[in-house]
């Protein structure tokens, strides 16, 4: 059986989440996509806003669905599966709606701690919508809507109509996470091929890294930060597993995002890894082809992560 492809739809208060969401739902793409949507309050008022285009809409208005402390995702979660195996639904995609302060990370953990959740589902990419008119305030305010651009595989800079001076935004948003390119977005419409089938959480090699083109901008502050690192000889396994295996006991925590294509010694094959928080993964590739340079590229998403540290330990290896 086919897992059902999950898209996290999150970014701060007024960002545009519902829009974007109801332009999914009307256009024309063949899907069958379920909606759960997170609300504070008793009263749901999305479901008005988006139409009845959806499958199902579940509402979770129990709190914040990333700090709650019931089960309240994987039991709405499991609700849909029973649905689809009891003949009462048929959906092919599931996007769920975060509010504007939602911490993605326990959103995500949830698809990799359940064991029939794993099996049924398969988280495809975290969409992050950010306001050109009000990010940077948001950004240096709020530590949430920083973490909300570190999880991204996709950002997606919203209002740009209103506020079209958004280069300095741009270069930022880029500093905080080198893996998500950034789209311009008006009143929601964009190509859904961006949006889906983008196998963020899938171990591959899909490793586009967002070079900054550094203007002479004040730069902002950021908690949130990328690090890419790149060694340009072969690494012992040993040894870079070992590294890794240190950096993620000390730094874990601090972690949103990693991933990476390692070139090891003696190996014909490139091995990947990637991660997010604690939870992390590797396997063996395809072999190095003739014309590739064999180097091995790392990036790391994190908060106020010690880059010179980080960088020492990998450039001291091979």
């Amino acid at each position: 059986m086919k897992p059902i492809a999950v898209t996290i739809l999150t970014g701060f208060l007024g960002a545009g989440k519902t829009t974007l969401l109801r332009h999914i739902l009307n256009a024309e793409h063949g899907y069958k996509i379920a909606v759960i949507e997170n609300e504070f309050g008793e009263v749901p008022i999305d479901n008005a806003l988006i139409g009845d285009r959806a499958s199902r809409i579940t509402t979770l208005s129990n709190g914040c669905i990333c700090c709650s402390k019931s089960n309240e995702l994987a039991d709405a979660l499991l609700d849909l599966l029973d649905g689809v195996d009891q003949g009462q639904l048929a959906f092919d995609r599931l996007i769920i709606e975060c509010t504007g302060m939602a911490d993605p990370g326990p959103i995500t953990q949830t698809f990799f701690s359940h064991e029939i959740l794993c099996e049924r589902f398969l988280l495809d990419g975290i969409i992050t919508l950010v306001d050109a008119a009000h990010a940077d305030q948001q950004l240096t305010q709020f530590s949430i809507a920083q973490a909300q651009v570190g999880y991204a595989d996709r950002i997606l800079l919203t209002k740009t109509d209103v506020a079209p001076d958004c280069e300095a935004l741009i270069q930022r948003l880029q500093q905080m996470n080198a893996r998500a390119p950034v789209y311009k977005v008006t009143h929601g419409d964009i190509d859904l091929s961006v949006l889906f089938d983008i196998e963020g959480f899938v171990l591959n090699d899909k490793l586009t890294l967002t070079t900054p083109l550094f203007r002479r901008i004040p730069q902002a502050q950021n908690n949130i930060g990328s690090i890419v690192v790149y060694h340009d000889q072969p690494l012992e396994l040993m040894q870079i597993s070992e590294v890794m295996e240190g950096l993620l006991l000390e730094y874990a925590d601090s972690l949103l995002r990693y991933k990476g294509i390692l070139s090891i010694k003696g190996e014909p094959r490139r091995l990947l890894f990637q991660g997010v928080q604690r939870l992390y993964n590797a396997d063996w590739d395809r072999e190095w082809l003739p014309e590739e340079e064999r180097r091995s590229t790392l990036v790391f998403i994190g908060v106020d992560l010690p880059e010179e540290e980080i960088r020492g330990r990998i450039g001291g290896l091979g």
